[in-house]
Parts: C-alpha cells; structure tokens; sequence
C-alpha cells in the first residue's frame, strides 16, 4: 500500500480509524467502549478549590467527574466556567482541562480570546490567501470582536462557499457554548470520535486514498500492527530492539543491540530507536514521564541522537519536552497524554 491512506472500519465492534502512508501504521483512532470522555469536549464546570504550590484549580465536571485547571487567576470557588478537555488522566486523578476553547473542524477553528484571523502558513499562492481572507472577513462580520479564526491547510483544495458555511456553522457553535453559562455542570460539546476525528486531523497533506469499510482495517493488516504494538517488543531495522514498559509512575523504555556487538552497533540501534519513537508511543497512547535507557555508548555521540530525537519528535501533535540526560546516563522526556493507553481500549 503505497501512498498516504485513511482506512475507516471496525475493531472489535467498535468504529476505528487508521492512518497509514506507504504500508506503516502512522496513527490509529478507536472509540472507548464505555462512556470516557473525549478529548476536545467543552463542559460548564463549577470551581471547587485552588490547589496552593500547583497554580491551578479543580473544577467539578459532569457526573461527579473533576477536573484541574492550571495558570488561572480571578476564579472563586462556586463560580461557572467553560473548560475544555485537553487529554486523559489515570484512574483516581483529576482530568486536564483548559479555560482556552477551540472549535474544530476538518477546516477551520474558531478562538475565543483570541481574535483576528490567521490562514495556514502551508497554503502559499497569494491568490488563493487573499481569496480565503476574504471569505474569513465576511464570514466573520458581526461576531464578538473576542472571536478569532484559523483557515487551516486543508481549506487549500476546498470550496469557498463550503469554507463559508464551515465558519458559520463553527461561529454559531462557539457563540452559542459562550453564552451558556446557566446551571450546573454540563456536557455543552462531545469530543470527536474516531471516524470524524480522523477526516478532521488527517488531512493535511491530503490523502491519497480513503477507504470506508467495516474490514477496512483487517483487510489491510492493521490488525496485525495492533497486536504487536500490544507487546513491550519492537524490532528495529538493525537487528536490535527496545523494550517500552508503562508503570504507574512513567514509561520505561530499554534499547538493545541485538546480537550485533561492532563499535558502532550502539549509535545505529539508538538512532533507530529514537526514529521510531514518537510513533510508538502515539500508538500506544503512552504519556507522562518516558525515560529511554539508551544502549551504552561515548559521550560525545549524544549530540548526535539528541538531534535525531528532536527532529523526530518535530510536528508530534502531543505536547512533548525533551529534558534530557540524567546523571546514570538515562534520557528523560515528558509527552502531553493526549489519548488513552491503546492496551485499555483494547480490552474486551
């Protein structure tokens, strides 16, 4: 399968989605089976209490749900607020959340407390950008000077009128949410599920294929991708392997050189390792802490993988900080959880 495709079907009974580009699964979207919140949605929330030391608040969702706020100020305990889901928390702990709204959709997001509008730095024909400003401009009149607009890359191949709609209906949906203050806790926005998150997120670049099919993803080995990214193994190229362990506290991973033992076996499993990284953990729906125990090497070859690790983790959709080496020799990073653990969906 060569090319960049989107193959939308089912896993396990449940909708899925699965992005792949010349046969390698890049990404892989499969709803929850049980009533998770989604990334994304947009819930009215009580203040409950600040949190002294940790410059946030945890507010109070839907059924009994809590969330926590970080960098606020001027919130008093008892107060409504509209806050949005930003990723996932482990059991027991409060669930991230953010005061900065955005509406999406597959071709233009709308910003309150962020106004003016701004058109993808990817679409480059001026022609183009002066027509899509102003279908912006139009679109936009009238609305809150608070509102903002992004024309996203994908408005490149659509058409004017359909961009036009896309902002009014997005403009509709994000002054109606403002305005809805009243009441206690509440669902306003779901998140997206896999089949719309997935024409909304992949597409940029385009695709080349879209095939929609409840086989889709069995007759074109996703399946197969799935299984092994459910085991701690992953085969380099090399010969050589790393281990990615998740534990309550971080992630573990251990690279290894195989059977190959020459000088610069170490360098050559590490830099595949560190490739392939970011993908594994997306995959996986791994966050938090991740720290590499990288196959014995020089000192001086660490400048080398440290820019191979920021060129890979370069354009990640997670929030990732590469810190760096810690004195046993250990690389530490920390990546935003932007979606659950894929071995909990999994589940039967």
């Amino acid at each position: 399968m060569i090319g960049r495709v989107i193959l939308l079907g089912q896993v396990n009974g449940q909708d899925a989605a699965a992005l792949m580009v010349d046969g390698q699964l890049l990404d892989f979207l499969i709803d929850p089976r049980d009533d998770t919140p989604l990334a994304g949605a947009i819930y009215r929330a009580t203040v409950d209490r600040q949190v002294k030391g940790q410059g946030g608040v945890f507010v109070k969702l839907p059924n009994g749900m809590m969330g926590f706020l970080r960098q606020v100020s001027g919130l008093a305990p008892g107060q409504k607020t509209l806050v949005q889901l930003t990723g996932f928390a482990e059991d027991g702990k409060a669930l991230p959340v953010t005061s900065r709204l955005l509406f999406k959709s597959r071709l233009v997001i709308v910003t309150p407390g962020a106004p003016g509008s701004n058109i993808s730095r990817k679409i480059k024909d001026e022609d183009l950008r002066q027509a899509l400003q102003g279908v912006a401009d139009s679109a936009m009149t009238g609305s809150s000077s608070d509102l903002g607009l992004i024309l996203r890359s994908a408005c490149a191949t659509a058409d004017l009128d359909e961009i036009r709609q896309d902002i009014a209906d997005m403009r509709l949906l994000a002054e109606n949410v403002l305005a809805d203050l009243a009441g206690g806790p509440e669902l306003l926005v779901d998140g997206a599920l896999a089949h719309e998150a997935a024409w909304r997120d992949w597409a940029d670049p385009e695709p080349d294929a879209v095939e929609q099919h409840p086989t889709a993803l069995e007759d074109n080995g996703v399946l197969e991708a799935i299984d092994a990214l459910l085991a701690p193994m992953v085969p380099l190229d090399t010969g050589g392997s790393m281990i990615i362990e998740p534990t309550r506290a971080l992630v573990a991973v251990d690279v290894n050189t195989g059977l190959d033992t020459s000088p610069a076996a170490s360098l050559k499993v590490n830099i595949a390792a560190a490739r392939d990284l970011p993908r594994q953990l997306r995959l996986r729906g791994l966050g938090g802490q991740v720290v590499v125990d990288f196959a014995p090497m020089p000192k001086r070859d660490r400048a080398i993988l440290e820019q191979v690790l920021r060129a890979a983790f370069k354009g990640e959709a997670a929030e990732t900080s590469l810190v760096g080496w810690t004195p046993l020799g250990l690389y530490e990073l920390v990546r935003k959880r932007d979606r659950q653990p894929l071995r909990d969906l999994m589940k039967a």
